[in-house]
């Protein structure tokens, strides 16, 4: 169950373009798995700003000087953003987590491939440490437009069996999208999973790409989320169920983790006419 805590920042790095926050949050780094996520509130007590911003749980440490921390890996985009990485070390963070569901995990070794774009990748580095602690092999592939937008390059180095890197500019690594360098990686290492976290044009080419290849695939998908717990409903994005029937699923507490051949990427910011519940049909 997630817990609501007043935590505190304990210091910020900058990671290229973006800011990681070490945040104490009593409860949260026990309960934490890969995938889950915080929602902070912002702009302090007296704010304006009444909604929760929603941050990918990037890694936990479990015991410390202050207890157990959760860092989160930040790019500033507006103004709730902005009053993050301008905390100073010791000011107070409201903390809700930790929320949604995480990836799944194999319960024998396979042959894993990491897919991230931009900051987008900050959930795949605990992943990748469990799944490294149960004998899968893990590859990786970073991409963003530019170099100063990749994420953590030298920890995905020392967690990978092999890292590959793209810029849509050239400015380091290969030029193109990850989605260039795919099939090759997937032919090479003999791919399984693909787990992927980025924006939601790349995770649906991710996702075509790995079905082609015949690799289960799992998405973190990025939408945006008002509330974080499921009330507000304007996170839904049409999936479908075990039993062949599209419903609009909240991304916030049924997942953010999907499996990708059951999201309806084509369909998406829509309520398809075939959709369990929509206007004219008959479920």
């Amino acid at each position: 169950m997630p817990v609501q805590v007043r935590g505190e920042l304990l210091g910020t790095r900058r990671v290229g373009s973006y800011h990681v926050l070490t945040i104490t949050a009593p409860g949260v780094p026990e309960a934490a798995r890969p995938g889950h996520f915080v929602a902070l509130a912002v702009g302090g007590d007296n704010s304006a700003m009444l909604l929760r911003r929603a941050f990918s749980i990037h890694g936990v440490t479990l015991r410390g000087v202050y207890g157990g921390t959760v860092d989160i890996a930040v790019g500033v985009a507006g103004p709730g953003t902005q009053w993050l990485a301008n905390l100073h070390r010791h000011d107070p963070i409201d903390v809700v987590g930790p929320l949604g569901r995480p990836f799944a995990l194999p319960k024998q070794p396979v042959s894993a491939l990491l897919v991230g774009g931009g900051y987008g990748a900050a959930p795949l580095f605990m992943l990748a440490e469990e799944l490294r602690t149960r004998g899968c092999r893990v590859d990786v592939v970073l991409g963003a437009a530019t170099e100063d937008r990749l994420f953590n390059v030298l920890d995905a180095k020392r967690m990978a069996s092999t890292l590959t890197i793209t810029t849509d500019d050239g400015s380091t690594g290969t030029r193109g999208r990850v989605t260039d360098v795919l099939p090759e990686i997937m032919s090479r290492t003999n791919t399984d999973v693909v787990y992927a976290c980025g924006p939601m044009p790349m995770l649906a080419a991710v996702t075509e790409l790995a079905r082609s290849h015949g690799a289960h695939v799992q998405t973190a998908v990025e939408e945006s989320m008002a509330c974080g717990i499921g009330v507000c409903m304007t996170c839904v994005l049409p999936v479908i169920g075990d039993d062949g029937v599209t419903r609009m699923l909240r991304s916030c507490v049924d997942g953010p983790v999907f499996r990708g051949d059951r999201i309806r990427w084509d369909d998406l910011d829509t309520i398809p006419a075939d959709c369990y519940g929509a206007p004219g049909s008959k479920a």
